[in-house]
This record gives structure tokens, C-alpha cells and sequence, in this order.
């Protein structure tokens, strides 16, 4: 067991304690109702840069949950490393230098990540829809559920749209002084691109 915290295995031993701390972290996340798994990125997916765009596409951004991804890609770079570390020291009765286990861990984690991203997004149940446009969402009341946004800085939030179909949208304030922090009920007032909206403090609390 010993040979776990051996220093060449350093890279890999940090990615399995961030996969616990993430999965601490969720559970304590749906506990208070505020799981990041309803999370697909869209903030990101929006990117106006095609380069970006199409490597967070092929990385199936969007399309399954980030956190998700992240753990998909610190399982395999974990496990890659470990693997290629054991199997170097067997064979060369030594481990090879972190730098070069890190890149042959990182290139099979990120292969992982597009592998394994294909197959979770055809079985990963989506809560959100786009039966409607997202401009449609004006008007409506939400609930911040990730992050505290601040101009500039969106947060997710869930709507629901005149059909009762739930959606996960990024909002920020409208005025730059406002936030709005985990659990604020806003009202969507502007349609910026994509899924992000401006949005203001809901004036009415008790429209749900």
C-alpha cells in the first residue's frame, strides 16, 4: 500500500482524492438541493470562439453533466497513471519521471472523457428542454441553484417554462451592484445569447 504515495505517484494519488472530494461534495450537494449534476455547461457550449466551441463539443461539453466529465477524466487519469507507473516499475524496475506519466495520463483522460462521454450522454436522463425558444423564458421566475452570479459572472438557474418543462439557464444581474446567491428566486428580464439571461431580484417572492 505503501507504494500508493510513492512520490513518482504523486499526480495520481491528488486525482483520486479530488474524485472523493467531488463525491463528498455532491452528496452534501443533494442534501441541500443544489447538486451540480444538472450542470451541462451551456455557458461554456456558448462560446463564441469556434475553436473552443468544437473542442468542448468533441469533449461532449453540453451534453452531459460537467461534473460528470470531470470525474470521467480524473478516474482515467488516475487509474492511466497508476497503471503505466506499476507496469514501467516492473518491467524498468524503476517509475519513469512524473512529467512523461502525467502526459501519458492526461492524453488517455482526455480519449476517456470523448469515449465514455458519448456512451453517458445517450443514458443520462436531460431535465431541461428545448420544446421552446429560449427567449420564451422572459418573464419567468427562477431559482439559482449553482454559484452566486454577479455581473459578468453568471449562475445556473432552473426555470420552468408555460408547460411546466424545467430548464437550466445561465443568468447574471442586470444592474452590476446585484447578486444573486444560491437559493434567490429572480425574474428573467432580458434574452442575452444561447441560454444566458439578465435577469433582476424577483419582485413578487410568492410567484414561484
Amino acid at each position: 500500500m505503501s507504494a500508493f504515495f510513492a512520490p513518482e505517484l504523486w499526480p495520481f494519488s491528488l486525482a483520486t482524492m479530488l474524485i472523493v472530494a467531488l463525491a463528498a461534495t455532491e452528496a452534501l450537494g443533494l442534501l441541500i438541493g443544489a447538486s451540480a449534476l444538472h450542470w451541462h455547461g451551456d455557458a461554456f457550449a456558448d462560446h463564441p470562439d469556434n475553436l473552443v466551441a468544437d473542442t468542448l463539443g468533441w469533449l461532449h461539453v453540453g451534453k452531459v453533466p460537467i461534473l460528470v466529465l470531470v470525474v470521467v477524466f480524473l478516474t482515467v487519469f488516475a487509474v492511466a497513471g497508476f497503471v503505466a507507473q506499476f507496469v514501467a516499475r516492473s518491467t524498468l524496475d524503476h517509475f519513469v519521471p512524473v512529467p512523461a506519466a502525467t502526459a501519458v495520463a492526461f492524453v488517455a483522460g482526455i480519449l476517456g472523457v470523448r469515449t465514455l462521454g458519448a456512451a453517458l450522454a445517450k443514458v443520462i436522463p436531460k431535465d431541461e428542454t428545448t420544446a421552446v425558444a429560449d427567449a420564451s423564458l422572459v418573464g419567468r421566475v427562477g431559482t439559482i441553484v449553482i454559484g452566486t452570479a454577479r455581473a459578468g459572472r453568471p449562475a445556473e438557474a432552473r426555470v420552468r417554462d408555460e408547460f411546466g418543462a424545467t430548464h437550466y439557464v445561465m443568468v447574471e444581474p442586470e444592474e452590476r451592484e446585484e447578486t444573486f446567491a444560491s437559493g434567490a428566486s429572480v425574474l428573467l428580464v432580458r434574452h442575452l445569447a444561447g441560454r444566458r439571461f439578465h435577469a433582476i431580484h424577483n419582485p413578487k417572492p410568492e410567484l414561484l
